[in-house]
C-alpha cells in the first residue's frame, strides 16, 4: 500500500512538473488590419508567428480586431501593432493602451505601424519615436547592424542585402532612440519614392529598427517587414524574435 502511495505521488509529481514546464514564458499580443497595401501578409506572419511562439514556449493571440483593446491588456507582456496604422483604435482604446504603457506595459511596432498622421495622437507618435516621411518605393539595399549587443541583431551579418521600403524619418518630438540597424544609402537610391511626393537622403544616419523606453515601458521599432514573404526569411524572423524577447522580457542585451 505504502509502495503504490509513493508511486501515485511520483505521477502526481511529473504531471505537474511537465505542467510547469509547458506553461508559456509570456503572452503577446498581435493586430494585424488588413488594409489596402498590407493584407497578403497576414496569413504568413500568423502562420509564421505562431510557430515561433510554439518553438519558444511564449504565448501569442493573433487578431486582426481593434476590439481586442476593450479588454484587459494586463496579461500581455507585449503587444505588437503589426503593419497596422494606430489610428484604427478609437479614442477609449487608445486611453486603455496609454494605461497600459503607463503600468509598464511594453510595445512593438513593425513597418507600416509606425506611420501615423501628425497629430491624430501625440501620445502614440512620441511612443514609435520618429515620423516617417515620403513612402519611399521598395528596393534592394544594404542593411548594416548599428547595435551588436541588441537581441535583434544577433544572427545577422554586420551587412545585409535586403529588399524593402527604407522609410525616411524626422524626430519633431526629439525623442531620444537607440539605433539598431541602419541603412546604407549609398546601396539604394533614397529619393526614389511614389509620385507626388519629395523625399531627401537623410545620410550616414538612417536608422530602419530602434529600440527606447516610454512611459514605464520597453519600444522596439522595425521599419522593415513590408513583403508578405518577408514573414517567411529566417533572418528577418530572427530580428523579429530578437525584438519580441527583449521587449517583452528585457533580456538579452549584451553587456
Amino acid at each position: 500500500m505504502k509502495r503504490a502511495v509513493r508511486v501515485l505521488a511520483a505521477i502526481v509529481a511529473l504531471t505537474v512538473s511537465t505542467k510547469s514546464w509547458a506553461e508559456d514564458q509570456f503572452k503577446m499580443l498581435v493586430l494585424a488590419v488588413p488594409s489596402k497595401y498590407h493584407y497578403e501578409y497576414i496569413p504568413i506572419a500568423r502562420d509564421s508567428l505562431e510557430k515561433m511562439a510554439r518553438q519558444h514556449s511564449f504565448g501569442v493571440t493573433f487578431t486582426s480586431k481593434v476590439e481586442a483593446f476593450d479588454g484587459d491588456l494586463r496579461q500581455y507582456a507585449v503587444v505588437m501593432f503589426l503593419n497596422t496604422p494606430a489610428e484604427e483604435l478609437n479614442s477609449a482604446q487608445r486611453r486603455k493602451f496609454e494605461d497600459y504603457m503607463r503600468a509598464g506595459g511594453n510595445a512593438i511596432v513593425v513597418h507600416r505601424a509606425a506611420i501615423i498622421p501628425a497629430n491624430n495622437w501625440v501620445w502614440y507618435e512620441k511612443l514609435v519615436g520618429r515620423a516617417v516621411g515620403a513612402h519611399p518605393m521598395l528596393q534592394t539595399g544594404v542593411v548594416t547592424v548599428a547595435d551588436k549587443g541588441f537581441p535583434a541583431t544577433y544572427g545577422l551579418p554586420e551587412r545585409w542585402i535586403w529588399s524593402d521600403e527604407f522609410y525616411p524619418t524626422t524626430n519633431p518630438h526629439d525623442v531620444q532612440i537607440h539605433p539598431v540597424l541602419d541603412v546604407d544609402e549609398t546601396s539604394y537610391d533614397p529619393t526614389k519614392i511614389w509620385p507626388g511626393q519629395v523625399a531627401k537622403a537623410m545620410g550616414k544616419d538612417h536608422p530602419v529598427a530602434w529600440y527606447h523606453h516610454y512611459e514605464k515601458g520597453r519600444v522596439f521599432v522595425t521599419t522593415l517587414g513590408h513583403e508578405g514573404d518577408a514573414y517567411r526569411d529566417p533572418q528577418y524572423l530572427t530580428h523579429l524574435l530578437g525584438g519580441i524577447y527583449w521587449t517583452a522580457t528585457g533580456l538579452g542585451q549584451a553587456r
